[in-house]
């Protein structure tokens, strides 16, 4: 499990999002409110991902987000328009380093999965051997999330709406690994993409900036919880919530 967030709207430094709100992922990977018994606590590393005027640039560690002495000055002095951030809860055997914290990403996406794949890694052979193998011996790490990017990765190459990659990637997934939580976050710097399965989300949408997030960062009453098997699609203009 983890704790995840993207944010579209007016520049913003990263603190603002993720250091200085009372409940910020900061306060949540060591007291998230609303886990629904997918873990306790989220310290096996963080990861932020967002888009300089030269491109994409990601921050990630396998440390407690408090842990890293560098990045509350990151976060100060980096001023973002659109961000996609999460802290990580591993699931028991799964690999903790570096390249296994989310975001994922690449192609001017970053990726995020709040749940887990039950059964993994034997309940998704048969979608693993619909990708290209050299795919998959580049994963960023031998993780079910890091899976889960490139399955939704590969029906975006192929011409996919982002919208349609989410839905069939987790439609696929629960049809194959039954019981699993798939809470996907997707991002192109101007749109998100979201689902509810197995999982909380929240929506805060203010005039020109919307963010969603797993669970709110401060009690203000503009967020709005999503009932479950949703795909929201959010921009900061506006947002849409769909069953899946």
């Amino acid at each position: 499990m983890c704790r995840h967030l993207v944010y579209l709207g007016p520049p913003v430094p990263l603190a603002a999002l993720l250091v200085e709100p009372p409940y910020g992922l900061v306060h949540q990977s060591w007291a998230p409110r609303d886990m629904r018994g997918g873990g306790t606590i989220n310290v096996d590393g963080f990861g932020v991902g967002w888009y300089a005027p030269s491109g994409p640039v990601r921050y990630r560690r396998a440390v407690p987000i408090w842990g890293d002495q560098n990045f509350g000055a990151v976060a100060r002095q980096t001023t973002v328009t659109a961000a996609l951030a999460a802290v990580r809860s591993a699931t028991p055997g799964m690999v903790v380093n570096d390249q296994a914290c989310a975001p994922f990403g690449g192609e001017g996406w970053w990726f995020s999965l709040n749940g887990y794949v039950a059964g993994w890694p034997d309940s998704v052979t048969k979608l693993a051997e619909r990708l290209p193998v050299t795919d998959l011996m580049t994963m960023d790490a031998p993780t079910d999330a890091a899976f889960v990017w490139v399955l939704l990765r590969q029906r975006l190459r192929l011409g996919y709406t982002p919208a349609e990659a989410v839905t069939a990637t987790v439609a696929d997934l629960a049809a194959s690994a039954a019981g699993s939580r798939l809470n996907l976050l997707l991002t192109d710097g101007e749109w998100a993409y979201a689902t509810t399965y197995g999982h909380a989300l929240s929506v805060r949408h203010d005039p020109g900036r919307v963010i969603v997030a797993s669970e709110p960062f401060d009690d203000d009453s503009g967020w709005v919880g999503v009932p479950d098997r949703r795909l929201v699609v959010a921009h900061p203009a506006s947002y849409t919530v769909e069953e899946l």
